[in-house]
C-alpha cells in the first residue's frame, strides 16, 4: 500500500469533534475547555479527533458540528447534582437535556447550534454531552477542588464513548 492509499484511509475514517464550552476567566465554567485541553494534549495526534475550545459559543461555531460526523460537547451543568457530579447524555438524552435546560448566558446556546445543524441536516447521529456539576462560577481561573477531581471521571467517559463508537 503506497503512503497515498494510507491518507486516504485516515481520512475517510468519521471525525469525532470533542468540544468544550465555558469562560476560562470563571472558575468551574472553565471544565469544558480544561477536558478539551487535556484530552487533546494525550491524543492531539489522532487524525479521527478535533478538539475545540468553544468558548462562549458562537454562530461559528455551526460549521464544525456541521462538518463532524460525531459530537462529544463538555460543559458545566447545573443539573441539581452534588459539585463534581458527572453525567453522560448520549443522543436523544442530550436533546431532552438542552431542551430542559434552554436558557443560556452564552451569545448562543449549545441547543441553538443543534437546531441549526437539524435544519441543516448536519446533525450528528452519534452526539453526547457530558455534563460536569459546578460547585462555584465566579472570576478565578481555577476550577474548584470538587470539580477538579471530576475531570479524570469526564476524560474516562470520553475515552469509552470513542471505544464504542469506533466499533
Amino acid at each position: 500500500m503506497s503512503n497515498d492509499d494510507t491518507a486516504r484511509i485516515d481520512t475517510a475514517q468519521p471525525t469525532t469533534l470533542i468540544l468544550g464550552i465555558g469562560n476560562v476567566l470563571m472558575t468551574d465554567e472553565a471544565v469544558g475547555a480544561e477536558v478539551v485541553r487535556r484530552l487533546e494534549r494525550t491524543h492531539g495526534e489522532d487524525a479521527r479527533l478535533r478538539f475545540i475550545d468553544g468558548g462562549t459559543l458562537g454562530f461559528s461555531l455551526a460549521l464544525p458540528i456541521a462538518e463532524c460526523a460525531r459530537l462529544i460537547v463538555v460543559d458545566a451543568a447545573a443539573m441539581g447534582d452534588a459539585p463534581g457530579s458527572v453525567r453522560l447524555f448520549e443522543g436523544a438524552a442530550m436533546d431532552e437535556q438542552l431542551g430542559r435546560h434552554a436558557n443560556s448566558v452564552h451569545e448562543v446556546s449549545l441547543a441553538d447550534l443543534m437546531d441549526i445543524a437539524r435544519l441543516t441536516d448536519t446533525l450528528p447521529e452519534r452526539r453526547a454531552l457530558i455534563g460536569i456539576e459546578p460547585a462555584h462560577i465566579g472570576w478565578g481561573e481555577r476550577l474548584t477542588p470538587e470539580v477538579e477531581q471530576a475531570v479524570p471521571h469526564a476524560l474516562a467517559i470520553i475515552q469509552s464513548l470513542l471505544l464504542r463508537w469506533n466499533d
